[in-house]
């Protein structure tokens, strides 16, 4: 098991794919050896950001996408088949980057966490720690990130305590398990495929 810390200080910001806000960058993987680090290259990302009004999405081909909203309620993602209620905060919903999506804010501006990654390369996860106990953890990268204020887990037996909007990334070569101590806490999961 190796786990290294990321401090907001350290995370990066890009534009969205079609130049309508901000990314905060938590932590990400593209392709080895690319000469540029752009979404064609890209394996996964981890990403936090505020949504201020309403308007589309990025067409994101190839890309499977999972976002929650941290702060805020009230956000509803619109396409031209289907409704994704993300009212509540904390509450993942799944989406392909194919598909057309404008954002309605019934409640005023959200921020959101999105995990994204390359179709076939990667299978991801999203899950919000709520309520102490203890969930599996998968061989692959997991993120724990403070949404919400401080929070402590215990992983392998060793306690770890993470300050609100830090993120303790792990990378596990074979299973685990996480335990929530207290505080709530954001677990993004990712295993690379093949």
């Amino acid at each position: 098991m190796k786990t290294t810390l990321l401090k907001p200080e350290d995370y990066t910001r890009s534009p969205w794919k079609n130049g309508g806000g901000i990314f905060t960058d938590i932590a990400g993987a593209h392709r080895a050896g690319s000469p540029v680090k752009d979404w064609n290259s890209l394996l996964w990302r981890f990403a936090s950001t505020p949504i201020v009004a309403p308007g589309p999405f990025s067409h994101m081909p190839g890309i499977d996408r999972l976002q929650m909203v941290v702060k805020g309620r009230g956000l509803v993602l619109k396409s031209p088949t289907q409704e994704f209620d993300e009212r509540e905060p904390f509450t993942t919903v799944r989406f392909t980057g194919e598909l057309e999506i404008v954002t309605a804010l019934e409640a005023g501006p959200v921020e959101v966490v999105n995990l994204m990654a390359r179709r076939g390369v990667a299978e991801i996860e999203l899950v919000a720690l709520r309520e102490p106990g203890e969930r599996p953890l998968s061989a692959g990268t997991h993120l724990v990130y403070a949404a919400h204020g401080d929070c402590r887990i215990r992983l392998g037996g060793e306690n770890f305590a993470i300050s609100h909007e830090y993120t303790l990334k792990v990378e596990l070569t074979e299973a685990s398990s996480l335990a929530l101590v207290s505080g709530v806490a954001v677990l993004a999961s990712i295993q690379l495929v093949g």
